[in-house]
């Protein structure tokens, strides 16, 4: 029962009254449902309990401050009990890595003293025992590990359980002994709520990739989730178990055949015939263990499947052991030989990457783990009342549909369709109606008898010098930088009840403007699910039918620039406004996939199935010497697909719009890819500006800009004024202020055409995405109304002095200014150009 100070006329107030076990529960049940009543509501409460008439009101409020105190304390008690089993776990995971590596060390330290002692020794006969046979032996047993048992055919449950055995041992020893030379990655720091300690191979056969890390399941939840890999590894595009044998040790061998996609379409798909043991060990814990079956472990099953590369994968698995208090500990080792000697030369760091594997696969998996726990214990809040499990299926549907578009298996349907004699685009049709997902999206489609399928355009390159998390940002946050809105609207209204009822948008029908409306993302913040709305606008009043928003699902990840060896991904599909649970989807987008370092000659940036016309940058071919203007040299590979549905009669037509539509974006993504290269951002001012787009010259710009400020204002833009090489635009450039331009033209909202770096920041933008923005979008209200009521003075007088207020940057951050300058600018046979705007003093809010 309860103790409270009651104070009354009668009593001392330094004395406590104890509450009755009547009104304890009837203050619980207001506390339920109200945790903080207000002064009304506990008057009411007296009132309507007799129970409580003789508590004064300043004695219930008390009462319930007590009560959030005790829960507050409940709480953070409970927290901190899950955090010290935590670190009681982490600890003892990482006193087992410092064994482990203590174990290295030591191994390591053997080898380094006996070859120093063989060096100074003379060379022994060939029949020598000593222990450097004996370190050789271990080597290579470590690589190739030998037999042992003899029953090794994998025909017969004898030869399929030593097989098994033998699996489970070599497993163990890459997961807790040092049967790999393991490197912990970089950035990776363990920890509590870390991902865990994740490592990778150095100097062993094939690739590998090793993670330990906590999660709050048990761990026959945790072998249910691993076993399910199609629902966390993105490649994996089926996984079939084609037989299950029960062993005697309670375990279960089973045989299974798996296909992966490629990455991109300039590579052979893989596939894999395992061999997969599950048992439980003495201690307890849990195995699940994996090794292909080949010629020297029972024999092959058969050749791999038409467009596949049979892969191998060597001893892997997970080792999942109970944690004190709840949840497992879990060891995961993945180590494969994906045959990278069947791939270009140029792609085969994308197939001998074990930081590729790394993320792709094993702390994909980790991570998978993580998120179920999450929404299990719910930790995770969502948007808009689904359950996480649709969103994940949304996420899965958007990857599979897009590799699926990437690989066009001949078995799904898909067949390439002629080219145009230039072998950049490779366009690929699919007559399958099952291609699309919902069963009565399917009937509507199957009722349509002009309906023809689905055609992919698709296209692979390498880029030069751009990260792939900074590319993807880019293109996400820039849509209108690559992206043809006509296009777009016929791909929406091609999925439509009625798919052709819109055949084609009226071009301009939409501007550009889109925003992103968050439905959830992953525990780290590694990928996010959200719907974009590309709102549309009319222009005339026979405009008003088509000015209809749109919407796409779309699938954003791989945004960490410090995420080594990470895959950066958009994938996007059409949906309408309801975005139901099972609306189909058409995925389109774009993956960037970086490639291991190399200092290659500046050739190495061509691109593979693209003409050489589409070489990165405008200009085609570099310059000479350009490419040793950096030290940031990172070379990584683009694939674009993009899907749409045709009718028979108008197949050859979206075909060649199709075609047309991936070759400008290609463009648009490598003039982007230009711009925001951190080599190059600041090449428009170097000795040769470039052209500006919509602009002449940087360095005529520029001097346009001084002196129309000296002609208006009677002052000097900058301290010098030289007319000498580039020097005005270089100061200019540096300005301290934000100096941005705009175009006059009359009957269309202002677009920037020009800003200094200064301006930039502000805006929070690049050059290339710089005339897109428009000034009545920074601007807020009242600056509007400000530059409206002194435009007229602008154009008359020449400039105008505003007064200090708040702007937007193309992020949506409020900036502040103290005071703002506009004037026009002139050319050389002084017609107004453009104005000039300079914030002075600005700062983000």
């Amino acid at each position: 029962m309860a103790l409270t100070m009651h104070r009354d006329q009668g009593m001392d107030s330094s004395k406590y009254v104890r509450y009755t076990p009547e009104q304890v529960e009837a203050l619980e049940r207001v506390y339920t449902e109200c945790p903080k009543p207000s002064s009304l509501r506990r008057q009411q409460l007296i009132r309507e309990c007799p129970i409580l008439s003789n508590i004064e009101p300043k004695q219930i409020k008390v009462w319930f401050q007590n009560r959030r105190c005790r829960e507050k304390q409940r709480k953070e008690a409970s927290r901190l009990q899950t955090v010290n089993r935590k670190l009681t776990a982490m600890n003892k995971l990482l006193m087992e890595e410092n064994d482990r590596l203590q174990k290295q060390v030591s191994h390591l330290v053997y080898e380094n003293g006996y070859m120093r002692t063989q060096l100074h020794t003379p060379s022994t006969t060939t029949t020598d025992t000593s222990c450097e046979s004996v370190v050789v032996s271990g080597q290579q047993q470590q690589q190739n590990p030998t037999p042992q048992h003899p029953q090794r055919d994998a025909n017969s449950p004898a030869g399929l359980l030593a097989i098994a055995e033998e699996t489970l041992a070599e497993f163990l020893s890459k997961a807790t002994g040092t049967a790999v030379d393991w490197v912990q990655m970089v950035g990776m720091k363990p920890g509590p709520d870390s991902i865990g300690i994740v490592a990778v191979s150095r100097n062993c056969s094939g690739i590998a990739a090793r993670a330990c890390g906590l999660v709050s399941l048990e761990p026959t939840k945790v072998a249910e989730i691993l076993k399910d890999r199609p629902s966390w590894f993105r490649d994996c595009r089926c996984l079939d178990v084609l037989s299950v044998i029960p062993t005697g040790n309670g375990g279960t061998i089973e045989l299974i055949y798996m296909q992966t996609y490629a990455p991109t379409t300039l590579a052979s798909a893989r596939d894999f015939w395992t061999l997969r043991y599950t048992t439980t060990l003495e201690d307890g814990s849990l195995v699940i263990c994996e090794r292909s079956l080949t010629s020297s472990t029972g024999g092959p099953p058969g050749p791999p499947a038409t467009c596949f590369v049979r892969a191998d994968m060597l001893p892997s698995g997970y080792l999942i052991r109970p944690c004190d208090g709840g949840g497992s500990i879990i060891n995961i080792v993945d180590h494969v030989d994906l045959d990278p000697w069947s791939v270009p030369e140029v792609l085969r760091p994308l197939y001998e990457s074990s930081r590729i594997l790394a993320q792709k696969m094993t702390m994909a998996s980790l991570r998978h783990i993580r998120q179920i726990a999450q929404e299990a214990s719910g930790e995770i809040q969502y948007t808009g009342g689904r359950q996480p499990a649709v969103l994940r299926t949304f996420s899965q549907r958007l990857c599979r549909g897009f590799n699926d578009a990437v690989n066009g298996f001949l078995d799904d349907g898909w067949s390439i369709l002629g080219s145009d004699g230039v072998e950049d685009v490779t366009i690929a049709i699919n007559s399958n109606p099952g291609k699309f997902v919902g069963s009565q999206y399917n009937n509507t489609l199957s009722m349509l008898p002009t309906f023809g399928g689905v055609l992919c355009a698709k296209a692979s390159m390498l880029l030069q010098d751009v990260p792939p998390a900074l590319l993807v940002r880019f293109l996400r946050e820039h849509r209108s930088e690559w992206a043809d809105y006509a296009i777009d609207a016929y791909s929406a209204a091609s999925l439509k009840s009625s798919p052709y009822a819109i055949p084609y948008a009226r071009p301009g029908a939409f501007p550009g403007t889109q925003v992103i409306l968050p439905l959830a993302h992953t525990v780290e913040h590694e990928e996010f699910l959200e719907v974009v709305r590309l709102e549309g606008h009319a222009f005339s009043p026979e405009d008003i039918a088509l000015s209809r928003d749109m919407y796409l699902l779309q699938l954003c990840s791989g945004l960490d620039e410090n995420a080594a060896g990470g895959c950066a991904q958009l994938v996007f599909a059409p949906i309408d406004e309801t975005c139901a649970d099972d609306a189909p989807l058409l995925p389109s987008g774009f993956r960037v996939i970086p490639l291991d370092p190399k200092s290659d000659k500046p050739g190495a940036s061509r691109t593979l199935d693209l003409a050489s016309t589409l070489e990165v940058g405008p200009g085609g071919a570099r310059p000479p010497g350009e490419a040793d203007l950096t030290n940031y040299n990172v070379r990584s590979v683009l694939t674009i697909a993009f899907q749409f549905t045709y009718e028979n009669h108008l197949r050859d037509n979206v075909a060649v719009m199709a075609r047309q539509y991936v070759r400008s974006v290609v463009g648009s993504v490598q003039r982007v890819a230009m711009a925001i290269a951190p080599s190059r951002l600041n090449t428009h001012v170097g000795p040769n500006p470039k052209q500006l787009p919509g602009s002449p010259e940087a360095l005529t710009l520029s001097h346009w800009i001084c002196r129309s400020y000296r002609v208006h204002i009677g002052a000097d833009l900058l301290e010098v004024d030289s007319r000498v090489g580039d020097a005005v635009l270089k100061q200019l450039w540096n300005h301290s202020d934000a100096i941005l331009c705009c175009s006059v033209k009359t009957n269309i909202s202002p677009v920037f055409t020009f800003a200094n770096q200064a301006g930039l920041d502000m805006l929070e933008t690049t050059l290339v995405a710089l005339q897109d923005i428009m000034l009545d979008k920074v601007l807020d209200e009242a600056g509007r109304k400000i530059l409206l009521s002194e435009f007229s003075k602008i154009m008359q007088q020449g400039f105008a002095y505003l007064p200090a207020g708040i702007c937007v940057s193309s992020m949506g951050r409020p900036i502040s200014y103290d005071q703002a300058i506009a004037w026009k600018v002139l050319a050389d046979d002084n017609s107004s150009h453009c104005l000039a705007f300079m914030f002075l003093n600005w700062s983000f809010i």
